[in-house]
């Protein structure tokens, strides 16, 4: 990319926000300008800046409120779906608005992209214009089955994700925190963020319970993997879990497909696959866990591979990426350099 971008960033003091502002910075995206922008409770608060942008020291938050975004090419929102009900849409008037809320992933105006999965999705944007992502969990589960579902037809898809604690934010990492703390003090945790302890415990819920008993986690999940695989009809059977970990979704999936194929066809159509790092059993890593290859940005790691011994042409194989990162600010700067390639 050649043209400088003018760029903001909205709910930058997020860990998302924070995450896309570092992203931006590794991948050399050249910027002109960039703006920190958030609500009133973070006005004022410091940014760290390089050497070469506006200021060498910092830059403070500014007021989303009070912005005009026509000021800027491009705006990241980055989470908080309040934010982006209120600013996303008036600013998509103006420059192109890469949204990773929940707010308008079910529009069908709207593009929901994973842009190793489904990055024609963007072919109908034109110079401005509104851009969904997904969640976390279903971008890392749509990177995994769309090259298997292009291998064998994909049918159903049965799948538990154990969810660390800074899908939910910054509050949620700083629980896990300060209850792993007070309980290795011997004091009683304060299980304010998620209901009850999460340290040293799992909880089976993400999100809130609809009356059926399914999450509104696990219904987005379902309903997100259909529109990025463009599988409308689609069987997603999900259930959602948290889990002690602080950054790095880990899935358990169970896939089931039309055609007949091998453990190896699938090993090698995974190998292949864009944004995907497949490891071998015979590695000496043996498998991904969070704590090791989860922190590694840039891709979604996939492990114990084998065959479904109950069913025919099905898979079972386990999926850890880390979700702040690879899977919501890797995502959205990919996204960007998708527009502004195509731009120029």
């Amino acid at each position: 990319m050649n043209k400088p971008l003018r760029v903001a960033v909205v709910g930058v003091s997020t860990l998302i926000g924070e995450a896309v502002v570092d992203e931006l910075r590794a991948r050399k995206m050249p910027i002109s300008e960039w703006h920190a922008l958030d609500d009133e409770r973070n006005i004022g608060r410091p940014v760290s800046a390089e050497e070469g942008e506006q200021t060498s020291t910092t830059l403070p938050v500014g007021d989303v409120a009070a912005f005009d975004f026509s000021r800027v090419d491009i705006a990241f929102f980055c989470g908080r779906s309040a934010l982006s009900e209120r600013y996303a849409e008036a600013a998509a008037a103006h420059a192109w608005v890469i949204d990773g809320s929940a707010a308008f992933r079910m529009r069908p105006d709207v593009p929901l992209v994973a842009a190793d999965v489904n990055p024609r999705a963007l072919d109908g944007v034109g110079t401005r214009g509104l851009i969904a992502l997904p969640g976390s969990v279903s971008v890392a589960l749509a990177t995994t089955l769309a090259p298997l579902h292009a291998l064998a037809g994909l049918e159903r898809v049965d799948v538990a994700t154990y969810q660390a604690v800074s899908g939910s934010g910054r509050f949620g990492v700083e629980e896990l925190a300060g209850e792993t703390v007070a309980l290795l003090s011997g004091k009683q945790p304060r299980g304010r963020a998620f209901g009850r302890q999460i340290a040293f415990n799992v909880i089976p819920q993400v999100d809130v319970l609809d009356a059926d008993g399914m999450s509104r986690e696990e219904r987005r999940l379902s309903q997100e993997c259909r529109r990025v695989l463009d599988l409308p009809g689609l069987a997603v059977n999900a259930t959602a879990v948290r889990v002690p970990v602080f950054f790095g979704h880990s899935l358990a999936v169970h896939a089931a497909f039309a055609a007949p194929f091998s453990v190896a066809d699938a090993a090698r159509v995974l190998q292949r696959g864009t944004g995907i790092s497949l490891i071998a059993a015979d590695s000496s890593t043996e498998y991904p866990t969070p704590a090791t290859l989860a922190m590694a940005p840039d891709k979604v790691y996939v492990g114990r591979i084998r065959a479904d011994s109950t069913r025919d042409s099905a898979l079972n194989f386990w999926v850890v990426a880390d979700n702040v990162r690879k899977c919501a600010a890797h995502n959205a700067v990919s996204v960007a350099h998708i527009l502004v390639n195509r731009a120029q």
